[in-house]
């Protein structure tokens, strides 16, 4: 993400109130970097009247965005005012029928709700990750994740999003749905048709439709053998036995799910490509680590703030307020640009460099603060550290040998593709 990467002319020579760093394909270019960097020096809580997704607020700098995080009564993250993503329509937008491009299907997950009913359904599903079921995890993870490094080609280009970063998180996901190990790449295929739109991803928005309600209904078939008697430890056994999530309406249901799913794929699949890459763009850092690999647990806290997997998180103003200066009018919509804070060098010393042996590296946005802190992040860190303790084990290096392709999304940060070569010891 770095100024280089896009000519400074582009940026600067943009008028302010005409920077709408939503729209995809800043991300798809890696170019959005130098946008946040212009916002954060100049215009930090910044309005976009009418850009990719609509007219919003950005929050760039890393106090600001803490602020909004953990102010749940001035800031909701309610579905039915538009939810989580930029792309949700705002009440307004809904009224006046500005923003109609995507169909409805009125989903509802717990992270796009606010007290009491958050706290509650987030309750159900936070034992998966106790640390004593973390432990359990710890040596299947190892186990699969060595599997998966033996199997790969040496001395051949191949791609490592696939053969590696989503083949470990989908092995990962299938064990914590327990579900059926021969489908697993179907968990993968959801998680991109969350945030595809026709033409990235899908063919049409009817196409999106088709495959969520799939999904919703492949996971219906699991959930009523499980409440049927099946019972067992994993997530959907959990939301079928509580009474707080037993008989939610199947746009919760599925909602929940496909939050699941994303937050258990996209984190730790994007941040072990994104390792990889800062890795080799900063050569020295890759000396560090092969020449003291004890870092690796600091290094992991240091690629996710690198990375930053999600790109935002978005709140409604539930009543006028001020940041930064800036008057914010109840039922606007306001993105928490996490991938911007964390480049703040206010709060984050030489932020715009990857140090793998960074002091205060779990000091990062990427899982967010307040009630909708990440309830997978040790998860996240956990698969994070043990395939670079095995990665260490083989290979003197992993090599990108080629442009890495980015995803056409101003949610997920992340990767479709990056061709790599491996180094033996």
């Amino acid at each position: 993400m770095s100024v280089s990467m896009v000519a400074e002319d582009e940026v600067y020579d943009t008028p302010l109130d005409q920077i709408d760093v939503s729209h995809p394909k800043h991300f798809a270019r890696d170019t959005v970097g130098a946008y946040f960097k212009r916002l954060r020096e100049e215009d930090p809580v910044h309005y976009c009247a009418d850009g990719h997704s609509g007219a919003y607020w950005s929050v760039t700098r890393f106090n600001d965005i803490v602020r909004v995080d953990t102010d749940h009564k001035t800031f909701s993250s309610e579905s039915t005012l538009g939810g989580i993503s930029l792309d949700g329509p705002s009440e307004r937008e809904r009224a006046t029928g500005a923003r109609t491009d995507a169909p409805d299907l009125g989903l509802s997950m717990f992270i796009a709700m606010d007290p009491p009913k958050h706290d509650v359904q987030r309750k159900v599903v936070s034992p998966i990750v106790a640390p004593n079921n973390l432990a359990a995890m710890a040596p299947i993870i190892r186990e699969r994740a060595a599997g998966i490094l033996d199997s790969l080609p040496v001395g051949e280009d191949f791609d490592w999003v696939d053969k590696v970063s989503i083949e470990l998180t989908t092995m990962t996901l299938a064990t914590l749905f327990d579900f059926p190990w021969e489908e697993r790449r179907k968990l993968t295929r959801w998680s991109d048709v969350v945030t595809s739109s026709p033409g990235n991803g899908v063919d049409s928005w009817e196409q999106w439709k088709e495959e969520l309600i799939e999904c919703g209904t492949y996971f219906k078939g699991l959930w009523d053998q499980r409440a049927g008697g099946k019972q067992g430890h994993d997530l959907i056994s959990m939301l079928a036995a509580s009474p707080a999530t037993a008989n939610m309406p199947f746009p919760e249901f599925l909602g929940n799910l496909l939050l699941l799913i994303v937050g258990g794929n996209d984190t730790t699949r994007n941040s072990i490509t994104g390792g990889v890459l800062a890795l080799n763009q900063n050569p020295a850092e890759y000396d560090k680590l092969m020449n003291d690999t004890g870092l690796i647990p600091n290094m992991v806290s240091e690629i996710i703030r690198w990375q930053t997997p999600l790109s935002h998180m978005r709140r409604t103003a539930l009543r006028d307020t001020e940041i930064g200066g800036k008057r914010i009018r109840e039922g606007d919509k306001v993105a928490m640009w996490y991938l911007s804070g964390n480049r703040d060098s206010e709060v984050i010393d030489r932020a715009d460099e990857f140090l793998i042996d960074r002091k205060d590296a779990r000091k990062h946005l990427s899982f967010g603060f307040g009630i909708h802190r990440c309830v997978g992040n040790r998860l996240a860190e956990l698969q994070l550290q043990i395939i670079w303790e095995e990665i260490v084990k083989r290979f003197k290096k992993v090599e990108v040998t080629g442009e890495a392709e980015r995803t056409f999304s101003n949610l997920i940060h992340g990767f479709t593709s990056m061709p790599v070569r491996l180094h033996p010891h």
